[in-house]
């Protein structure tokens, strides 16, 4: 699962881009019982999430033109203009060409051949999140896309990743590492096939929960919806799919002991 000793591809950064900044911190302030801090005043209303004063993930408004609320989910490099070079050659789209963060660090936003948006960091004085693989915290990342081992191999080119397939009722789906360690140890999350009539393909992150039935109600009270109710998966846990009030998706896991 996650951790924050990053590495190449690994997972190092997560923020929403929501077009109600305020109502969606009350609303994630209510699920996971975060505090919203602001990044200050020449941040353009952008601020963390914390947990205990440890940053678990950010917020900010929406910025690029047309886009769709959404969790944005950023990788690991330690050269974001030449990942960008190599995810153009390789057919990816790059929505926001690489630029700095003030001191914190470079990041740049890409769109994968199969459609699916996200972004990259590479760190400086802001090495990425501060608290991961906890309760209410970001503990995976999954990739919904239509073709898997395509779209994995461009991601492989970019971050050397590995995958292992496991065949599941109705689809195969593919456990993601980064290239460095034990490929248990560095799995950070996976790919599965669209499902027929699915949306665009996209990155879902996981947070991980106590009792998703219990947050499940926690998301209708605070205006959220349900899209998947909690149900189990053998050998992983107890899953569910959520909407924050505005539209943008995330799941939860309530990992198998």
């Amino acid at each position: 699962m996650l951790g924050t000793d990053f590495s190449t591809g690994s997972p190092d950064w997560l923020d929403l881009g929501s077009p109600d900044t305020e109502g969606a911190a009350t609303f994630y302030g209510r699920v996971f019982g975060w505090d919203f801090a602001t990044a200050g005043p020449d941040a353009g209303g952008y601020g963390f999430f914390q947990q205990d004063g440890k940053i678990v993930a950010a917020l900010g408004p929406l910025t690029e033109k047309g886009a769709a609320t959404a969790w944005n989910i950023y990788f690991n490099t330690p050269d974001a203009d030449a990942t960008v070079r190599t995810a153009e050659q390789g057919g990816g789209r790059v929505r926001v060409p690489a630029r700095d963060v003030m001191e914190a660090g470079r990041t740049a936003a890409l769109t994968d051949p199969g459609g699916a948006d996200f972004a990259l960091w590479q760190p400086r004085s802001m090495p990425g999140l501060e608290r991961t693989s906890q309760k209410n915290t970001l503990v995976w990342i999954e990739l919904h896309t239509a073709d898997p081992e395509s779209v994995l191999a461009f991601y492989g080119t970019l971050f050397g990743w590995r995958w292992q397939a496991m065949e599941t009722p109705g689809m195969t789906y593919r456990v993601i590492s980064t290239a460095e360690g034990d490929v248990q140890d560095a799995s950070f999350g996976g790919a599965a096939p669209l499902q027929p009539g699915a949306e665009q393909a996209r990155w879902i992150p996981y947070f991980m929960v106590e009792d998703p039935d219990r947050t499940a109600a926690s998301v209708v009270e605070s205006g959220g919806s349900v899209p998947m109710a909690p149900e189990d998966v053998p050998d992983v846990g107890r899953i569910a799919w959520f909407a924050d009030p505005f539209g943008a998706p995330f799941a939860v896991l309530k990992p198998a002991v």
